[in-house]
């Protein structure tokens, strides 16, 4: 019995390490982004030329308003070109976005995939750009994006990130996945930047010297989470990946449980997948280099997501609790004691608190909170769902056109 203890005690030891670990992570650079101020860049001198990349798979519901939204930059027109790579579209959609002043490129796949398109297209186009903007077929720029991604790029970045916010808040999941992106900026972007490690890029919104992207992306031919395998790439090889807090890109939310379910899925797979793949070179580079941007984001790829780091933290400080109140009946269990873990679930919720923007504070919050311990139910059974679902397209279908 005693061994058994001791078994328990180990086992509930490393947990609260490897937790706790994750809870301090998020606090320091939650503290970092509030600290930081915006950065800004003065008026670049020479207006480069941008290829906005925007593939789409069966997007017909929401592709022409953003293809016509795109048209919007406060940027020379000649200085920037529009490009719709239309995978199994409605003869409809293509008719419709024929009559835009968009350059179209059909493309046609046995098993689709978004490196896939943006290879091809990047084939048809030639060279005749100086940066890619890549956005996704439900996305909507603020009309100042391209002019503040050329002032950036002028400072010599290779990659840029723009700060993706939600489209849409008319369910309570697309609240809490609203909610979720905001956190990931604040802790994964706007923190890490201010500490000088590199922000992290999100698959959309993402902006990149296109000679380097066409070059990277000839390599890439991720099923899922390209992005996270271009990160990587980039990461080991010394580049610095810049945010820009105030260059906005709409993104719609997700707004029902089986869709959250099914990206959260495909996200998760990606990072175990990517964390396998890259984990000996992160430790080499690290020790042999000094390479910590790269280390660090080789950990991300095995943090808890903020979910289930919370919801596990609750639930095992709450179990703790009770056994301290009920010892007299326990002769046996006791491990750590319970003010570790209130310590730590206090350290979370610090952390999270400081990442959510303060417009965020308000009724439909709150009412989206009630579904947390669901979107925890959720994620925690995806993990247990994870095989193949990196060898498989999951398509997450798009259809809500707000435009707050």
């Amino acid at each position: 019995m005693d061994i058994f203890l001791h078994i328990l005690n180990l086992i509930e030891i490393i947990i609260f390490i490897y937790l706790g670990f994750a809870g301090i992570y998020i606090l320091i650079f939650a503290i970092a982004g509030i600290l930081s101020g915006n950065r800004q860049y003065p008026e670049a001198k020479d207006k480069k030329r941008f290829a906005i990349l925007i593939p789409g798979y069966k997007e017909d519901a929401v592709i022409v308003q953003v293809a016509e939204e795109a048209l919007k930059q406060d940027y020379p027109q000649d200085k920037y070109e529009v490009i719709i790579i239309a995978d199994s579209f409605q003869q409809s959609t293509i008719d419709q976005l024929q009559q835009i002043p968009v350059r179209l490129i059909e493309v046609n796949f046995d098993k689709s995939t978004k490196s896939k398109s943006l290879n091809k297209a990047m084939h048809i186009i030639g060279d005749s750009y100086d940066y890619a903007l890549i956005l996704d077929a439900d996305n909507i720029m603020k009309t100042d994006v391209l002019k503040r991604m050329n002032n950036a790029f002028a400072e010599n970045y290779t990659a840029i990130q723009s700060h993706r916010i939600a489209k849409n808040t008319n369910t309570s999941y697309a609240v809490l996945d609203a909610i979720s992106e905001e956190i990931n900026n604040h802790l994964f972007r706007k923190g890490h930047r201010a500490l000088g490690l590199s922000s992290a890029l999100i698959g959309s919104g993402m902006a990149f010297d296109y000679a380097f992207f066409k070059s990277i992306m000839s390599e890439i031919e991720a099923v899922g989470g390209f992005d996270k395998e271009l990160e990587l790439k980039m990461l080991k090889d010394g580049y610095t990946i810049e945010y820009l807090h105030e260059a906005y890109v709409m993104d719609e939310k997700v707004q029902k449980s089986d869709v959250f379910a099914n990206q959260r899925k495909r996200w998760l797979s990606a990072q175990f997948v990517y964390f396998g793949r890259f984990f000996k070179d992160a430790v080499q580079d690290l020790f042999l280099k000094g390479n910590l941007d790269f280390a660090d984001k080789l950990y991300q790829m095995i943090q808890p997501p903020r979910v289930i780091l919370l919801g596990v933290v609750f639930l095992i400080t709450a179990c703790k609790i009770i056994m301290s109140l009920f010892s007299h009946n326990i002769l046996t269990f006791k491990g750590l004691p319970p003010v570790l873990w209130i310590i730590l679930l206090s350290i979370i919720i610090i952390a999270l608190l400081l990442s959510v923007p303060a417009g965020y504070y308000n009724k439909k919050t709150l009412k989206a909170l009630a579904i947390l311990p669901s979107g925890f139910i959720t994620m925690l059974f995806s993990l247990f769902k994870l095989k193949g679902a990196n060898k498989s397209f999951i398509h997450t279908k798009h259809g809500n056109q707000q435009n707050p």
